[in-house]
This record gives structure tokens, C-alpha cells and sequence, in this order.
């Protein structure tokens, strides 16, 4: 596969797996509402990414992002005048760790103009897997051309790929998982009560589809060329020249029998029209790629004045119509939503007005003074956006969290200030590549595919001193023992503890069944 070559490509590449843990700290001050909808996160996305993984690898339903678009532009919460290799750079690392956030029939979706999406299309081959592309939509996002061009830009890009494909199949397990848009009354209009020289169709209204076809692949196919009778005329009738019919034989004369074939008002009709009824017809409507009419830059902007009471600190928020499009096709209520580049909290709150749980990712102190803010707003009910459409009428709440200190200081030990629970998620991820459940309270974390894994920290053993027990030792396993027989009594498989030092042998472990790892040492995601 082709793969896009830049200056500092193979560092970039890596830089991702440079980036330290580090640990999420709760501001309840700054959380509003009842309940737990959404996560808003201070800080860089990239650092904020990292620290989010022990909790929500594989987990996120569909991740939106409209990042930076690198167009010479100034912005003021944004560097957009990026050169192209640092641009690059930027995004490579990030898209790294955003895969991981994916579930299986998990999608992202990610907004750029012609400045970088092409090159966007390639890195994102590489990162997501070419055969995981899904589509490139088209947005309409200006009602005409700009005037100081011949030819005028009036649509974004929307590079879609989904988190995975089972096999040779067709589809990838997102569009599996896609939902149908809603059926509009023009679509619905194309059913009608048509005239018969037996009356009006019984099962109702109905729309006319074509009998015939080019054969298969444009072929003829002497099997799908035979008379078909009509029941009105007598007449035997044939395929119009250069067609055949595209049913069989068999499947023609059930149609016929079934009075699903229509011959027209009087019945004269040379080629019959096979009928689909509205009631038979799909509960909804496949979304074209071109979106067009849906909504424009210019309403995202007239929304951020009405909620903010001033023009958008944002050249180009998106409106919250385009954001819900997203949403119906791929996700269902209850799904995790996740916007690392959040900018003005589009993302974050259509989410909530459609159900969804969000996380939201934004830098400096725009998360506090504009995303926080407009979040409150949506759970006071404002009625801006999409509001009136899907019901909204206010509720629910999220926490705010910044960036603590790192799980691991630059000489790569465990930090001082760091709790067996905030370990256990990094070690639980490092050897499973899984968030955890839920923090457990004793030393075994879980079992992951058949394998227990313990960890040995912080006086998770009740010792007096917080550094006491994590050594493992014949009583201390005895314990590791008593605590996973909590969750399997008869656990014969492989047992992994993670402690600062052993004093059993290693025909010891290799009896009992159990991999030693010593921290922080054997640790592989700690950086």
C-alpha cells in the first residue's frame, strides 16, 4: 500500500508512544448538572488521549473531529498556519491513539477542506487500514462561491473510516451498524394508488420498479428471455430488445400470481412494472454522500451568537445539524461520543441533546469559558440548534477534569502521589490492551481471555506502611489466591502479578502458574 513520506515521518510516527500517562483529575466545581453524560477534558489532546485509554479503549461508538485545517489562517485558539509537515506531524500521533478508542463497529469521522484532506486520506489508510475507508462525504458548507475565486469552493470533506472488517465482507462492521435516515415525505411521495382496470391495489399504494435489466454485467442472459402472459390482454410479451428480465422464470410467476405485477391504467402495457409497497419498503433512507441542503458555516455561526451573546470565537464552528446527521447514522442512543478537538462544544452538545454520552477534548481556557459554559447552557435546556427537533428540553450533567501529574516520573519510576487505582487501570491496559471494569479493591485487577492479572502496590494488602506487600512472597501469593477465588474459585490459568521484587524461585513460579512482572520495569505502556 502507498504511504505518504515526510521529513520527520518515523519520529512523528512514534511520538505517540512518547507521550507520558498521565492522570485525570476531577474539578467538581466546574461539572455541572445531575448525572454523568459527559466528560469535558482541559488540556492537550494529545496528553489528555493518552490519559484517557486505561478507561475507554475500544469503547467509543463514533469519534468526530474537525481539527486545524492548516489554510494560512490565523485563528485565535488555533495555530491554522501550520507547514505541512508539522501539520502532519500534528495529526499523525493523534490519530494513533484516537484508533484505539474504537469499538468494533465503532466509525470515525473527521472534518478537512482541500488544504490537507488528500494527504489526511492517505495517513489514514495507513493508521485505520485501507480497507476500513468507508467514504469520503461532501458537506455543502456555503450557500455560493466566494467571490475572489473563478471557481469557488463550496464543500468540506468528511473522511470516514470504520474500526474494523470481518473478513471478505462487503461492509465493515460501522456501516453493519449505520442507521437509515429518517424517510422524508418526498421519498414517501413516490408511492401512490395507481389506476387498474380491476380497481385500486387492495394493499394499497404502491411505487413501480423496472422488470427488466441489461442482463448481468451487461450481458445477455438467455435464461432471464421468456414470454410472460398478460392477464388482461392474452398476450405473450418479451423483454424490450437488448434487456432481459431481471427475475426468473419462477419468480415472475409468482409475482403474476400475487398480483404484484402492474399493466397500467388499461391494462396494455408491453412490459409490466413489478410493484413495491410503501408498507413493504425499508424504514428508512440510505444517506447519499453529497450533503447538500442540510445546513451551512453560517448557521453554526448565527447558533454560537445566540448562546454566547456574541460572534463566535470560532472562524468556523460547525452547525449542530451537520453534527446530528453524523450522529443518527452512527450511533444509538446511550453510545459513547468522542470529540478530541472539540472547539466550540458542537460535538459535545448535540451529543447530549440526542441521548448520547460524550467525551470532549479542548486546550486552554476556552474549555472553561466556552465549552463548559455552552454545556450548561444545553442542560438548562436552550433551545438553539436542533433543540426543538429532538424534543430537548434539558437534563442530565458531565464532570470536568484536567491533566495531573504523570503515572511515571522522567526517571520512569511510579509517582509518589499515585493510588493503587490509578496504577491498576495502567497495568490492567498494558497487559491487556482493555480499559478495566471498575477499580477493584483488592490486588487481582481481573481476568482477561483466561489470564488473572495482580498487582502488588500502595499497601493494597492492608500493611501498615505503603510501601509493605509489594513484594511477592509465598503468604502474599496465599492472599492474590484468596482474592481471585472472588471471582473465579477454580481459576487454572495463567496468573501474572506485578510487584517491586520476588522471592520465589522461578521453578516455583513455573509450578504455580505464575508470571512475575516487577514494576514499574515491565510495565510496557508506562512512559
Amino acid at each position: 500500500m502507498p504511504i505518504l513520506d515526510w521529513l520527520t515521518r518515523d519520529e512523528d510516527i512514534r511520538a505517540a508512544d512518547r507521550v507520558p500517562y498521565r492522570l485525570l483529575e476531577d474539578v467538581p466545581e466546574l461539572g455541572r448538572g445531575e448525572g454523568d453524560d459527559g466528560l469535558l477534558v482541559q488540556g492537550d489532546n494529545l496528553e489528555a488521549l493518552k490519559a484517557l485509554l486505561p478507561f475507554y479503549a475500544g469503547r467509543v461508538k463514533c469519534i468526530y473531529i474537525d481539527p486545524p485545517y492548516n489554510t494560512g489562517s490565523a485563528f485565535e485558539h488555533y495555530d491554522d498556519s501550520l507547514e505541512h509537515a508539522k501539520w502532519l506531524g500534528m495529526i499523525v500521533p493523534r490519530l494513533e491513539l484516537l484508533r484505539e478508542f474504537l469499538a468494533e463497529n465503532g466509525s470515525i469521522w473527521i472534518s478537512l477542506d482541500d488544504a490537507e484532506a488528500h494527504y489526511l486520506k492517505v495517513v489514514g489508510d495507513e493508521v485505520f487500514g485501507r480497507k476500513n475507508f468507508v467514504l469520503d462525504v461532501a458537506w455543502q458548507k456555503r450557500d455560493g462561491p466566494p467571490n475572489d475565486r473563478k471557481i469557488g469552493m463550496v464543500h468540506e470533506h468528511i473522511l470516514v473510516w470504520a474500526g474494523s472488517r470481518d473478513g471478505a465482507s462487503k461492509q465493515t462492521n460501522a456501516e453493519k451498524a449505520f442507521n437509515l435516515m429518517p424517510r422524508t415525505e418526498k421519498a414517501n411521495a413516490q408511492y401512490s394508488v395507481f389506476r387498474e382496470p380491476d380497481g385500486p391495489d387492495p394493499k394499497g399504494a404502491f411505487r413501480k420498479i423496472d422488470t427488466t435489466a441489461n442482463g448481468k454485467g451487461g450481458r445477455f442472459v438467455q435464461s432471464l428471455y421468456y414470454p410472460v402472459t398478460n392477464p388482461y390482454t392474452g398476450e405473450e410479451v418479451y423483454p424490450r430488445p437488448g434487456t432481459c428480465w431481471r427475475h426468473k422464470r419462477e419468480e415472475m410467476a409468482r409475482l403474476q400470481a400475487d398480483g404484484r405485477l402492474y399493466w397500467g391504467v388499461n391494462g396494455t402495457a408491453k412490459t409490466p412494472m413489478r410493484k413495491l409497497y410503501l408498507d413493504e419498503a425499508k424504514p428508512g433512507m440510505s444517506a447519499p454522500s453529497v450533503w447538500s441542503g442540510l445546513a451551512l458555516n453560517q448557521h453554526a455561526s448565527s447558533e454560537i451568537e445566540k448562546i454566547f451573546g456574541e460572534k463566535a470565537a470560532f472562524e468556523t464552528p460547525k452547525p449542530e445539524r451537520l453534527i446530528e446527521r453524523i450522529l443518527q447514522i452512527a450511533t444509538n442512543p446511550g453510545d459513547l461520543v468522542l470529540d478530541s478537538f472539540l472547539g466550540s462544544g458542537t460535538t459535545a452538545a448535540v451529543a447530549h441533546k440526542m441521548g448520547r454520552r460524550w467525551i470532549g477534548v479542548e486546550m486552554g481556557e476556552h474549555a472553561r469559558t466556552h465549552c463548559a459554559l455552552r454545556l450548561e447552557k444545553v442542560i438548562a435546556g436552550e433551545q438553539g440548534g436542533i433543540s426543538k427537533d429532538v424534543g430537548w428540553e434539558g437534563g442530565g450533567g458531565f464532570r470536568f477534569a484536567t491533566l495531573g501529574p504523570a503515572v511515571f516520573d522522567a526517571q520512569g519510576q511510579i509517582n509518589a502521589s499515585v493510588r493503587f487505582a490509578d496504577l491498576a487501570r495502567h497495568v490492567w491496559f498494558s497487559e491487556t490492551r482493555a480499559p478495566i471494569a471498575e477499580a477493584p479493591e483488592g490486588p487481582v485487577l481481573g481476568i482477561h481471555e483466561g489470564k488473572a492479572v495482580a498487582l502488588l502496590y500502595n499497601g493494597i494488602l492492608k500493611d501498615r506502611s505503603a510501601g509493605g506487600g509489594n513484594v511477592l512472597t509465598h503468604p502474599v501469593l496465599g492472599l492474590i489466591r484468596e482474592d481471585l477465588a472472588r471471582l473465579a474459585a477454580n481459576h487454572d490459568g495463567e496468573l501474572v502479578v506485578y510487584g517491586a521484587a520476588c522471592r520465589l524461585s522461578d521453578a516455583t513460579l513455573k509450578e504455580a502458574g505464575v508470571t512475575f512482572k516487577q514494576t514499574p520495569y515491565d510495565i510496557s505502556a508506562r512512559q
